[in-house]
């Protein structure tokens, strides 16, 4: 994790876990940040959604991978749900995750733009908070073939980075093709360069994406969820 900014445990939960999320997931009732077409594509306020999705950041499994880059008293503090189908369908361009969750808005230094997204505010917080972060990609099928998340190792030893040095990196250093399994996570830093293609095979591509922090923010800022 500190030299490449990502590893995958292939095994995190068995089958019949994945199938009961799944089921969870699809008997989710509309609500602010679910999306659907034919299924649920998209649930951006994860937590608040599906419950199982709470008691699932706080599993030994899920613990046992986080805690030992975190420390014992880490804590999710945002779920998120992306699902590539043939009806809904996207790339992904090479960025990092620089936007955090937060319960209400503070004029604070260093902190900003601000966005709202699905009713909840959004904020790119200084460098040293994402550096502090760590995120889980629990994979509830095998993505192999089908738009898998791709990374540039190392590059989240860098600090945010503009367009032009993320365009200098992709032409100058090999990307990995993360390739995770039914069960399996994709644990990475919010700072790694990351990008995905378009689904190619006619199936769902159902990713539970949890974002883990293990500080307080600044000067009474607080963040959405402390699970």
């Amino acid at each position: 994790m500190r030299r490449d900014g990502y590893f995958v445990a292939p095994r995190v939960i068995d089958d019949v876990t994945v199938a009961s999320l799944i089921a969870a997931i699809e008997n989710t009732q509309d609500a602010i940040g679910v999306r659907r077409r034919d299924s649920v594509y998209a649930i951006r306020n994860l937590f608040d959604a599906v419950p199982a999705v709470r008691e699932l950041a706080r599993i030994e499994r899920i613990r046992s991978l986080v805690e030992p880059i975190l420390g014992l008293h880490c804590f999710a503090v945002r779920g998120i749900l992306f699902d590539k189908t043939p009806d809904a369908n996207w790339k992904v361009m090479w960025h990092q995750d620089l936007s955090i969750a937060v319960r209400e808005r503070k004029n604070l230094d260093d902190f900003g733009p601000w966005t709202n997204k699905a009713g909840v505010l959004h904020v790119q917080p200084p460098t040293a908070v994402l550096e502090g972060m760590l995120t889980l990609r629990l994979n509830l099928d095998d993505d192999a073939q089908n738009g898998a998340l791709r990374v540039l190792p190392g590059s989240h030893r860098h600090g945010k980075l503009g367009s032009a040095d993320i365009h200098l990196r992709r032409e100058s250093h090999d990307d990995v093709t993360c390739a995770v399994p039914r069960g399996g996570a994709l644990l990475m830093k919010p700072l790694l360069l990351h990008a995905s293609s378009s689904s190619r095979a006619p199936r769902h591509r159902r990713v539970i994406h949890l974002e883990f922090a293990a500080e307080s923010l600044p000067n009474g800022l607080e963040w959405h969820c402390r699970i």
